[in-house]
């Protein structure tokens, strides 16, 4: 009988839970049983959908907010602490730039937002800028940009870490230009840099780019400041 269940269940692509947890589920009318039978499926399914998010954001470490000190980061008025938290944003579209000089937090905020939106299924992507400049030039150079492009419009948040660390080429610029103009008023962006807006310029070297990029980021966006001393400095095993 087991056997026979288990191969329904595969037929209908239904998890394993069902087939290994059936037993122990308790009711007294067959209605209760098929509900929590079938709130069991959705569970696992969430539970499932959850891990394949956090497995496609790609994140380099997996960080949280769990001791996470907010004592040298200006938050806005336009957002609350549990806002953040929470990425409430995400839902109005909204971006995030996060500035502030090397080591004082800004991957660890943006990746325990992201780790925190895909916990609530939403799409995350996480990428160093010049990682992702990269991707989309050589999609380009073998034709599988427009693909590549789809992709990342389907996700609910977009994470550029590293912003304006290593100056872009035009190509590069164009294409990460065009990454930006699609999620505009669609999708959310993170931004991670120690670059104010007054040398963007540096990173795109055209005016007219460097605008255009800066107009569709800023116009619905939380400007967060992080100051203070490097943590890595402050916890390095070399003392001077």
């Amino acid at each position: 009988m087991k056997e026979l269940i288990a191969q329904y269940c595969k037929e209908l692509r239904l998890g394993k839970n069902i087939v290994e947890n059936y037993q122990k589920i308790q009711a007294e009318i067959n209605e209760e049983f098929l509900l929590k039978l079938l709130k069991l499926e959705i569970e696992n399914r969430r539970v499932s959908r959850k891990n394949r998010y956090l497995k496609q954001a790609n994140f380099e470490v997996m960080k949280s907010f769990e001791d996470y000190s907010f004592e040298n980061v200006q938050i806005p008025q336009s957002i609350t602490l549990e806002e953040l938290r929470e990425g409430r944003f995400l839902e109005k579209k909204e971006n995030l730039i996060l500035y502030g000089p090397v080591g004082t937090g800004k991957t660890h905020m943006a990746t325990a937002i992201g780790i925190a939106a895909c916990n609530r299924e939403k799409k995350t992507r996480f990428y160093r800028t010049a990682t992702l400049v990269n991707e989309l030039v050589e999609a380009k150079n073998n034709g599988t940009l427009k693909r590549f492009l789809k992709t990342l419009r389907k996700t609910d948040l977009l994470i550029c870490d590293e912003w304006g660390y290593i100056p872009l080429d035009r190509e590069g610029a164009q294409l990460l230009f065009q990454v930006i103009a699609e999620r505009y008023e669609r999708n959310s962006v993170i931004v991670t840099t120690n670059l104010e807006f007054s040398k963007w310029n540096g990173i795109f070297y055209d005016d007219k780019l460097t605008s255009a990029i800066i107009d569709r980021l800023i116009h619905h966006c939380h400007l967060l400041v992080f100051t203070g001393k490097s943590y890595r400095l402050e916890h390095s095993s070399i003392k001077a």
